[in-house]
């Protein structure tokens, strides 16, 4: 059966719970990558943790049911890219996907200037987002704008370069390039970023390539790829799932008593004995003890615990039960496929 007839064939939805490492193929869009995983894992809730072009391939990580509520996290992350450069050219788009729009010689690319347009780039930068993104002008994406021949003005966003590199590439499609890797604060174009360069260079130039490393501690070794997923059996495509806690999983725990787990469910504010949840916490992941559970998260201010985000009864009693059931895969993979059981200092690494 191919793909597109099965796609029409209705399926039986299910709740499912966690977080999928997609390394997203080239030429899908983020939305269209997370439909055909949604419906692979028969999900009925899913929903992604940032846009990626269609150009750009990484790490994506999909959340479906439970961790919705906490994809913002993901949302807000640092992200570390690399990209090819390709210099001598702008185009329409920022990308080779663009019609090309002018053309210049470019200068002789030494270290030297290299490292001085590392100097340049990194640390704080005001950066114009791109026409060609989806940020919204009077109700309407910039790409439709742009797509129209439109200009339309956009005020400059405030963004961090933590780090970035530089190195010569070679590339058939232009008459130099170069490789970047960057680690950069969330909202950060890297299509604008290479333009930046490229104009800072004096001969500008456009994006040949984009893929997404890492982001908010994933990285691009435990993703799996979607041919690979569509190759599995269900049962392995749900043991590729992260827990839902594994999106708060790099902030510090808290694990409550039965009592305080059932007031905290009911979005009750626990007050602590001194230092009893730890120091104050913009953000802390809350588990019950009595089940073993991940209830959600929360953050500590004078010893208050205050609810956050909260998983529902009934989300909590699917994962218990699926925690139940053991799963064989027979996928190999470079990294843990499920994490154990909701507990204290969980890490999904």
């Amino acid at each position: 059966m191919t793909q597109t007839s099965s796609h029409r064939q209705k399926i039986q939805r299910r709740p499912v719970h966690g977080v999928l490492l997609l390394d997203k193929p080239l030429g899908l869009s983020s939305n269209q990558a997370l439909q055909k995983a949604k419906w692979l894992l028969r999900a009925d809730k899913a929903g992604h943790t940032g846009t990626l072009d269609p150009l750009a391939t990484g790490v994506l990580p999909l959340c479906f049911g439970a961790a919705t509520k906490f994809s913002q996290i993901q949302l807000d992350a640092d992200k570390t890219y690399e990209a090819t450069l390709l210099l001598g050219q702008k185009t329409t788009t920022g990308d080779a996907e663009g019609d090309v729009i002018e053309t210049r010689p470019v200068p002789a690319i030494t270290p030297e200037l290299l490292e001085a347009m590392t100097q340049r780039f990194t640390g704080p930068l005001a950066q114009i987002p791109p026409m060609y993104s989806a940020l919204k002008k009077d109700g309407k994406a910039l790409y439709e704008y742009a797509r129209r021949g439109q200009e339309v003005e956009r005020e400059a966003r405030h963004i961090i370069i933590y780090k970035l590199s530089m190195a010569i590439a070679q590339d058939g499609r232009a008459p130099a390039a170069i490789k970047i890797i960057v680690t950069c604060s969330k909202g950060t174009y890297i299509r604008t970023l290479g333009e930046d360069i490229g104009e800072a260079l004096g001969c500008g130039a456009h994006l040949g390539s984009l893929r997404r490393l890492e982001t908010g501690g994933f990285v691009a070794a435990q993703c799996v790829s979607l041919p690979a997923l569509e190759a599995m059996t269900e049962p392995e495509r749900e043991a590729c799932l992260l827990p839902v806690q594994s999106l708060v999983a790099l902030f510090p725990s808290v694990t409550l008593d039965a009592d305080n787990a059932g007031r905290f469910l009911s979005g009750l504010r626990r007050r602590g004995e001194p230092g009893q949840w730890g120091a104050d916490a913009p953000l802390v992941q809350v588990y019950g003890a009595e089940p073993a559970a991940f209830l959600g998260s929360a953050h500590v201010t004078a010893d208050e615990l205050i609810p956050q985000r909260l998983l529902s009864p009934i989300e909590i009693q699917d994962i218990l039960q699926a925690e139940k059931i053991p799963i064989e895969s027979s996928a190999e993979r470079s990294t843990p496929t499920s994490m154990p059981p909701s507990g204290a200092g969980l890490s999904p690494f």
